[in-house]
Order: structure tokens, then C-alpha cells, then sequence
């Protein structure tokens, strides 16, 4: 998880450069900023994902196979 204060940067620089215009130091701190957030929430969504099991209304297991096959992969690490 991102922790507060780079959450808290992330936040400023948008601010900023809704007023005025970011230096280039700056862009590329949001730009590194924006690239960890989207990753940990890339990384958080596939963990949701390992763990998906989808049952239908009669109670059989119809689970997508390419989630299927994520969580088999998972299993052997």
C-alpha cells in the first residue's frame, strides 16, 4: 500500500498543476508517484482476483478458466 504521505504528494502536485504549471522535477516525481500508485493497485486487484470464485445460481463452479488458471499458477509458488 502507497503510504499517506506519497498519497498526500500525489494529491499536491495535482493541485499545482491545476493552478499553474508543474517544473519538469516535479512532473517527473508525479509521474514515478503515479506509475507506484497504479502498479499497487494493479497488484491489489490481481490478489482480489487469485481468490475469485464465481458460483452460479444452481451452485456449480463457473469460475472464468483464465482466473482459474492464475490461481493454479499462484498455488505452485
Amino acid at each position: 500500500m502507497l503510504s499517506k504521505e506519497k498519497l498526500a504528494r500525489i494529491n499536491e502536485l495535482a493541485k499545482k498543476a491545476k493552478k499553474s504549471s508543474l517544473t519538469d522535477e516535479e512532473k517527473s516525481e508525479q509521474k514515478q508517484l503515479r506509475e507506484e500508485y497504479l502498479q499497487n493497485i494493479r497488484g491489489s486487484f490481481t490478489n482480489q482476483l487469485k481468490t475469485l470464485k464465481v458460483i452460479d445460481p444452481a451452485g456449480n463452479d463457473v469460475t472464468p478458466l483464465k482466473v482459474k488458471d492464475m490461481q493454479k499458477r499462484n498455488e505452485k509458488h
